[in-house]
């Protein structure tokens, strides 16, 4: 079984990635290993310009540290009307999910609905320390940002990312729906059996 570290401390991202693991087939070859079952508290700091740059080095800097073959993502929201904004720096548009959703809303304040066009887009990176091997792939899950936060579920941007299709914020959806739907899903998804090959 491959062991493979995921450079993220983020509780809800590891969950969502295990899932998608397991529902792919992939549950019995991969064993995916978080940096708190290593006692593992590395910061990388992304001073990359793009969502890859930051993904590689985070990538490379786990699977460093610890010799294990690592997947880091970096993703973000890229609004449209606010030329691309927050992106790479979603994360840090302010101290909580909160402070960041009304940053976005009131940076939208009087746009139209049809204006709002949004996209979740995520960029995977895989990097084996022994190998040199780096595979990336690309995720994006596309709609409109809403003029107030709806929903209860999933974490940061997910209650003001409107679905027209399905008529709901990403924050309504069930784990189920959001894995098959969002960016970091499809990004896994097409990841797993590129490494896969590699192996």
């Amino acid at each position: 079984m491959l062991r493979i570290l995921l450079a993220t401390n983020n509780a809800g991202k590891l969950k969502e990635m295990a899932q998608i693991v397991k529902e792919e087939g992939f549950g019995k070859k991969i064993q995916l290993v978080a940096p708190k079952d290593l006692n593992l508290d590395l910061d990388v700091d992304e001073t990359g310009s793009t969502f890859f740059e930051n993904a590689y080095l985070k990538a490379k800097a786990f699977a460093d540290k610890t010799g294990l073959p690592t997947i880091a993502d970096d993703s973000g929201l890229v609004v449209d009307a606010l030329d691309g904004k927050p992106g790479i720096y979603s994360a840090r548009w302010g101290k909580t999910d909160k402070d960041r959703i009304n940053k976005v809303l009131e940076s939208l304040k009087g746009v139209p609905f049809d204006k709002r066009q949004a996209a979740f887009v995520a960029v995977m990176v895989f990097y084996h320390p022994k190998t040199l091997t780096t595979i990336k792939t690309v995720g994006k899950m596309e709609g409109f940002i809403s003029d107030k936060p709806i929903g209860q579920g999933g974490f940061g941007y997910d209650p003001i990312m409107f679905i027209p299709a399905l008529g709901k914020t990403v924050a309504q959806l069930t784990p189920a729906q959001k894995n098959q739907l969002s960016h970091r899903g499809k990004a896994l998804r097409e990841l797993l059996p590129l490494i896969m090959e590699q192996i």
